[in-house]
């Protein structure tokens, strides 16, 4: 076992002892959610067949992401893979004195997984960000971009999940403050007319329907800093741990991702030769289809082109189009585009 292995255990173990394990005694305060925030639950199931098992394993393990967030994973490897002994099975992501989130166990375990929840708990909590006991989820669980995935997508994942061998794990339940459980349940939005399947024989509409889903302009957007850039163009300081990255841009643009379809499927397949932050999940991207990443290539070809330099292994420096210091920052330069009027 690693030492960030035991200090993952140990730190369950400290939470648990405080909080009874989500115990009856102190049980996390849950906001009430209303109708226009969560719908009513329905009966409906999904049957399983072999089209949406394999279709499920394709999403789960790959695009959607799901074990690189509810397993522990190992950031001392380069590529931070999900530990196999506990892929699917849950972790906690983040402890302070008054928020920690856990990503659930994912496997069908009756008592500490999803083996009792109904296909509608689970379509309604990735989609819609309601949990299956009816609280907000924490946006950190990716249903701002889940929401637009088919409703044949969403049966094959769930399929899928239910398909894989149960791994009894207890975790606390996720406790928020109740002002970030306001926040987050004022952006709720019910799901409730039918998701149809995207035209995915059209390859712009194939490379936005995935594209989109796998979130890409969360991250690789600086939402937060001083000055954003533009859509796509890179600078999202991620953080894990003592580990940071700035996510690069990929817009086409000779500083960002001005390459053709096969070096882009070269450095999602490689990660750059091994050499990609594992903030970046290529480990799951690199098993998408060589058709899947073209789509996905070619409707970001078509992103309008943001200058903006970035590198992380280049030692820091401020970059005025950001404001943040990130490497090969010193080349990037404001423009004001009036004097080219």
């Amino acid at each position: 076992m690693t030492m960030y292995q035991l200090m993952q255990r140990l730190l369950l173990v400290l939470v648990c002892l405080w909080i009874g394990c989500g115990s009856a005694e102190q049980p996390p305060a849950f906001l009430e959610l209303t109708e226009a925030q969560a719908r009513p639950l329905t009966d409906r199931t999904f049957e399983t067949t072999p089209e949406r098992l394999a279709r499920g394993e394709y999403l789960a393990e790959g695009l959607l992401r799901c074990f690189t967030c509810h397993s522990e994973r190992d950031w001392n490897a380069p590529s931070a893979l999900p530990i196999e002994a506990t892929k699917g099975a849950g972790a906690m992501y983040s402890v302070d004195p008054d928020t920690w989130i856990t990503a659930p166990n994912l496997t069908p375990d009756d008592e500490t997984g999803i083996g009792t929840w109904t296909d509608d708990m689970l379509a309604r909590a990735i989609r819609e960000g309601v949990g299956h006991d009816g609280r907000v989820l924490h946006p950190a669980m990716d249903y701002g971009s889940f929401r637009r995935i088919s409703d044949e997508d969403l049966a094959s994942v769930i399929v899928f999940l239910r398909s894989r061998p149960p791994a009894h794990n207890p975790l606390p339940a996720t406790v928020l403050p109740m002002e970030q459980q306001q926040e987050f349940a004022a952006r709720l939005s019910p799901i409730t007319e039918p998701v149809p399947a995207r035209d995915l024989t059209d390859p712009w509409e194939r490379g936005r329907y995935l594209v989109l889903l796998g979130n890409c302009e969360g991250c690789h957007t600086s939402w937060y800093s001083l000055r954003n850039p533009g859509l796509l163009g890179g600078g999202n300081p991620i953080e894990r741990g003592e580990k940071i990255a700035f996510s690069t841009n990929i817009t086409p643009h000779t500083s960002g991702m001005a390459y053709p379809a096969e070096a882009f499927i070269q450095v999602i397949r490689t990660g750059k030769g091994g050499t990609l932050s594992p903030m970046m999940p290529w480990t799951v991207f690199q098993h998408l289809t060589d058709a899947d990443l073209t789509a996905m290539h070619a409707f970001l070809q078509t992103m309008h082109p943001v200058a903006h330099h970035i590198n992380n292994f280049a030692e820091p420096t401020l970059c005025l189009v950001c404001e943040q210091e990130h490497g090969l920052g010193e080349l990037n330069r404001l423009v004001d585009y009036r004097t080219l009027l």
